[in-house]
């Protein structure tokens, strides 16, 4: 299984940006996928995940109404859609796989939940 993150930048405070995450391998044993952030000098944080096969979605109370995790139809990648960018969502974002398909009360916002892990894809927010 491979991951592969992409579509960061320099933006400016208030403007969107698409992440993509590309994805290979064994792809249907994934469970659930999800992007981590982590800001500089802070821990990796939770950002979004999305159940696989339903699509059910959860999301951090950082991005609550202005990201949205989705997923293409042939269930090959993952995008992010950020608005209304934040200098506070600078950060290298991660794109994460787990097998398992959590349900709303499950741990989808830790880390150690996710087995495989693409690179990080920088994305700076400046005024």
């Amino acid at each position: 299984v491979q991951l592969q993150a992409s579509g960061g930048g320099l933006v400016q405070i208030g403007d969107s940006q698409r992440l993509y995450c590309a994805t290979s391998g064994r792809t249907r044993s994934f469970g659930t996928l999800a992007w981590f952030r982590q800001p500089p000098g802070k821990e990796r944080e939770f950002v979004a995940a999305i159940r696989w096969g339903d699509g059910r979605r959860y999301y951090g109370d950082a991005v609550k109404g202005r990201f949205t995790v989705s997923r293409d139809n042939a269930r090959t990648a993952m995008y992010l859609q950020m608005n209304s960018l934040k200098s506070e969502d600078t950060a290298v974002y991660y794109c994460a796989a787990s097998a398992r398909s959590f349900i709303m009360t499950g741990p989808y916002s830790f880390a150690n939940e996710y087995d495989y892990w693409g690179q990080g894809t920088q994305v700076t927010v400046s005024s």
